[in-house]
């Protein structure tokens, strides 16, 4: 009897969330063919939105009215409640692992007041060490440390803390996000946090598609195993927006009335001349905005749409956009690398990737190393780079952050980055075998749920 109501309340609530068809088909399939597994799997991961708690902003409600200078991008995000882009940014691209260890090490011994950190995987090798090292300094100096990390995507230290210790005696703050609790309060196991966040002061801040881990990190050159990634930096009004969303995530794992992190009052000082818009998505934005924004984006591009990511599984709409794009003459590129780290997701992009090079699009697959880096490039007006894949689990599942840019610089300088990655890489895609194109079909079936 209880089973029965359970997946009762199950069937409401996904006609509630008005899920997409193809989703709420599996889950149908799953729930009727296996009741009680399927009720387990769905309690545990079914669910994308999540409620606001009273220590967690809810963006959906920092809407501005559109301006008719607006790009259709910024329209989009917008009405979909995302701020505004803020001019007067100092914006800068890191381009290898050497010089982003260096970065991070200098903004933790220049810290006066704040350090906050939020990533997806946080190691416990030389490269890690190092930088704790340097947080414990500058803790025992009053500095106050907080670093944020996702229980799933640093698995084995959520399990095994030990090497943590250090950092707790010394005073910092370490929080796991979504920890592990199952049907326990604010546990969502496919629901992981992504962004990668490391602010300083409230005025500087570094994202982009490093963890912090030796595999993208180094002190030194020519690391043999260290992935190829992006990191910027930014300084100037958009770190604001930056802050709040890692007080945001913070108060939100943390949970405790008696220390809740304020939000940011003030915005910085504007030190440039960019103009950037950032934009958090996931699990805690009422809207998909992120996504409609950058569907829109291809189906406005006039020019040129490239694409850099590790993992590449779009849905059907954004594979639509896309033909259309090409279609229409528009320059569709995808830069991606010629073998990710993981062989499931290489098989079920391979199939999308073919359709592409079908079409006409260009397929550049990067050879000297494994490529981490997520970058889009909208004609020459405008320039996403941040923590996002082109994939079903980065639109509709993680909690992500981008920055968008609407400079001709920060445009510049992203677009000189990919050439010299095309330079780099294998053009087009080689026919296949019926074994392996059966694989691939295979793939693209279950790509979705991936």
């Amino acid at each position: 009897m209880l089973w029965h109501l359970l997946l009762l309340l199950i069937l409401l609530d996904m006609t509630n969330r008005r899920r997409d068809p193809t989703i709420m088909i599996s889950w149908f399939l799953i729930l009727f063919t296996l009741p009680y597994l399927g009720v387990v799997l769905y309690l545990l991961i079914g669910r994308r939105k999540i409620a606001m708690t009273p220590f967690k902003v809810d963006f959906s409600n920092t809407s501005i009215k559109s301006l008719p200078h607006l790009s259709s991008i910024e329209t989009v995000l917008n009405k979909n409640g995302i701020p505004k882009a803020t001019k007067g940014n100092r914006f800068h691209l890191i381009f290898n692992g050497n010089e982003a260890y260096h970065s991070l090490l200098v903004a933790i011994e220049q810290a006066q007041h704040s350090i906050y950190l939020a990533t997806y995987i946080f190691d416990n090798d030389a490269v890690t060490q190092a930088l704790s090292k340097a947080l414990i300094k500058k803790s025992k100096q009053g500095v106050d440390v907080r670093i944020l990390i996702d229980s799933i995507g640093s698995f084995k230290l959520y399990l095994w803390s030990r090497s943590l210790q250090p950092l707790y005696d010394a005073g910092v703050k370490v929080a796991f996000f979504m920890p592990l609790r199952p049907f326990g309060y604010n546990t969502h196991v496919n629901l992981r946090l992504h962004r990668k966040i490391y602010l300083f002061d409230k005025q500087t801040v570094f994202s982009g598609g490093m963890n912090l881990s030796q595999t993208y990190l180094s002190p030194h050159e020519n690391a043999p195993h260290r992935w190829d990634d992006l990191l910027f930096c930014i300084q100037g009004p958009a770190v604001a927006y930056y802050c709040d969303v890692f007080i945001s995530d913070w108060n939100f794992t943390v949970d405790n009335k008696n220390e809740v992190l304020p939000l940011l009052l003030n915005k910085p000082l504007s030190l440039g001349e960019e103009r950037i818009q950032v934009v958090p998505s996931g699990p805690d934005i009422d809207s998909d905005a992120l996504y409609d924004a950058l569907l829109n984006a291809i189906y406005s591009a006039k020019e040129r749409v490239w694409i850099v990511s590790p993992y590449f599984i779009p849905n059907s709409s954004l594979m639509e956009a896309l033909r259309i794009a090409n279609q229409k003459g528009i320059d569709v590129k995808l830069i991606t690398p010629k073998l990710s780290d993981n062989l499931l997701l290489d098989i079920a992009r391979s199939s999308y990737m073919h359709e592409i090079h079908d079409w006409g699009g260009e397929v550049a697959l990067y050879h000297k190393k494994m490529l981490h880096a997520k970058a889009f490039l909208i004609d020459h007006s405008s320039v996403m780079v941040g923590t996002l894949n082109f994939d079903n689990r980065s639109f509709f599942l993680n909690y992500e952050i981008v920055s968008i840019g609407y400079s001709p610089t920060m445009i510049h300088d992203v677009e000189t980055w990919m050439q010299q990655l095309l330079n780099n890489s294998y053009k087009g895609m080689r026919p296949v075998g019926r074994v392996r194109k059966i694989l691939e079909n295979i793939g693209r079936i279950i790509a979705p749920q991936i």
